[in-house]
């Protein structure tokens, strides 16, 4: 296996006992995988074991088409949804399934979540839609979750949990943890009264901005 390769089992592994200790996932539920762009190749958590032991061995790397390409263990049950994904979208690099309390909430009410708060609007590009229901690890959840998912970075899986993609394994790791405080926004706010929801150019501009301009390694300018 390539050097590529190798590392990036290496960063899933890590993001996986990230996204656990994050409150995100409970047990051995959700997944996570990045792309090897130069190769082709996905890799992508183990169906079912402890996030806190796994070793970088345990990483499974496949290919576009789904076939294994390297590792021992079967890969995660959700497979096809992030082969889809990746398919649908190159500008995606990584693709995390979380199943967080207050996402999962809103997934279970099927209500999207609106960009009530900057963040939102900046990571993900506007509300985060619901996907029509279908039973997990199906490949017709696949097609509803790239059919919902478009070009924003997050989507609610109904009666399910939550999806956020990135262009690396930080960026989707940060829209879900930015989705499920929106969530829990949006559920208290909602005790206060109705939630005030930002305008179509208000999120145009704080999403183009966010591109543009946030982070060390984007253009200059006076940005937050």
């Amino acid at each position: 296996m390539n050097l590529l390769a190798e590392k990036a089992r290496e960063q899933v592994a890590r993001a996986g006992v990230k996204m656990a200790q994050a409150g995100l996932v409970v047990g051995t539920w959700g997944n996570v995988s990045c792309r090897v762009s130069r190769e082709n190749l996905v890799v992508i958590t183990p169906s079912g074991m402890a996030y806190d032991s796994l070793q970088p061995r345990d990483i499974v790397v496949v290919s576009l088409d789904g076939e294994i390409v390297e590792g021992e263990r079967k890969p995660s049950t959700e497979l096809e949804l992030h082969i889809w994904i990746y398919r649908a979208r190159t500008d995606v690099q990584a693709v995390m399934h979380t199943h967080s309390v207050f996402a999962s909430a809103m997934a279970v009410a099927r209500q999207p979540i609106p960009p009530l708060v900057e963040d939102i609007a900046q990571i993900v590009g506007g509300q985060v839609p619901v996907a029509e229901y279908a039973p997990a690890g199906s490949r017709q959840l696949a097609r509803n979750v790239v059919a919902a998912l478009g070009r924003r970075n997050a989507v609610l899986l109904s009666s399910h949990g939550m999806v956020g993609v990135g262009s690396s394994l930080d960026e989707a790791f940060n829209v879900c943890q930015v989705v499920e405080k929106a969530a829990q926004i949006y559920l208290w706010a909602g005790l206060a009264g109705k939630p005030a929801v930002l305008s179509e150019k208000e999120v145009a501009e704080l999403h183009y901005n966010y591109l543009r301009f946030y982070g060390q390694n984007k253009g200059g300018g006076e940005r937050k």
